[in-house]
């Protein structure tokens, strides 16, 4: 019985070990969002594809067969910001397996500092579309149901400050009607991955035509839009996405694309360098507009969600590089 008994409690024991070590690894998972865990495989994969063709061993990788692979990419004309990337990619994959990150050693360190010093890291941010501009982007929008819901999102990504991942994620049900406009519940961001989430005001506008609350009203009133993803597809017969049908793995949800592609289509429309442009440029336009409208620091941190001044400073310059210019004081 005695033999019996150990062999019961040693294979509970193994069972409950199998499951929490299913449970971490779920976790491990979790613990990177979406986007990350999608662009970190597809790194690796690139990578792998590499080492195989030029004859290296993947898993481990040595330092120089990643010295190797990171002049490749910046050869390639690769941002220093992808290559960084590949770079996080690769250093994961190693870690996974318990295996030391090759990103670590010396060699690799002064290849990387070597293609940062030649490309340059200061930072290519796009232009950010000012108030201006979003009025005259709404003004040249269809007159039918996707330009209703293309200035929706302008509006409501603008005025909320949104990134464009948190603006495609958006559900009915985070939304919340109240007397000043609209409070919009973000439940995870990209720096806040343990989703405690934050609460965002979109207040009425002062103008009908580009109000975020009544123009977001109407585009779920016509696009009957009661629950799930507030933004979907609308094909040209003006046919709007279903809430349960998905196609090829994709639920309602756009994709954060999307917002970029017609944040650079209406810059072109009214005139503007679409290159310059992209779904980053709503978020700073707002930062940047409110600073050059005298908004305090505190009530642009609070829109945006940051937790420091740094970057928030870097919009108010570029808003303003002649306001309080101390040259201005000197008598030239």
């Amino acid at each position: 019985m005695a033999i019996q008994l150990h062999r019961t409690v040693t294979v509970e024991v193994s069972t409950e070990i199998e499951q929490l070590t299913a449970g971490t690894e779920e976790f491990q998972r979790q613990s990177r969002i979406a986007s990350t865990q999608k662009a970190y495989k597809s790194d690796w994969e690139v990578f792998t594809t590499w080492c195989v063709r030029v004859g290296y061993s993947v898993l481990p990788a040595t330092p120089q067969a990643v010295s190797n692979y990171l002049t490749h990419l910046s050869q390639q004309g690769r941002r220093v910001s992808t290559i960084a990337r590949h770079m996080a990619s690769i250093s994961f994959a190693h870690r996974a397996k318990g295996l030391p990150s090759p990103i670590e050693s010396e060699y690799v360190r002064s290849t990387w500092k070597g293609i940062r010093h030649q490309q340059g890291v200061a930072a290519k941010q796009k232009a950010p579309i000012l108030t201006e501009h979003l009025r005259r982007m709404v003004r040249v929008a269809p007159d039918n149901l996707r330009g209703l819901r293309d200035r929706a999102i302008l509006l409501v990504g603008f005025a909320g400050a949104f990134r464009r991942s948190e603006l495609v994620a958006l559900d009915v049900e985070d939304l919340e009607m109240t007397q000043e406009g609209i409070t919009i519940t973000i439940r995870r961001s990209k720096t806040d991955q343990e989703g405690y989430g934050r609460k965002v005001g979109i207040p009425y506008g002062s103008r009908p035509e580009t109000c975020p609350v009544r123009t977001l009203q109407e585009w779920m009133k016509q696009a009957d839009i009661a629950s799930g993803a507030v933004f979907r597809r609308v094909d040209k017969a003006g046919r709007v996405g279903v809430v349960g049908i998905k196609k090829e793995g994709k639920d309602e949800h756009l994709s954060d694309r999307t917002v970029a592609r017609l944040v650079k289509h209406y810059a072109e429309a009214i005139g503007l360098p679409s290159e310059l442009y992209a779904g980053h440029s709503l978020r700073s336009g707002l930062a940047t507009s409110a600073a050059k409208a005298g908004a305090s620091m505190h009530s642009i941190m609070n829109q945006t969600g940051h937790k420091g001044e740094a970057m928030v400073r870097r919009y108010i310059r570029y808003a303003s590089p002649y306001q309080d210019n101390a040259a201005t004081y000197v008598g030239l």
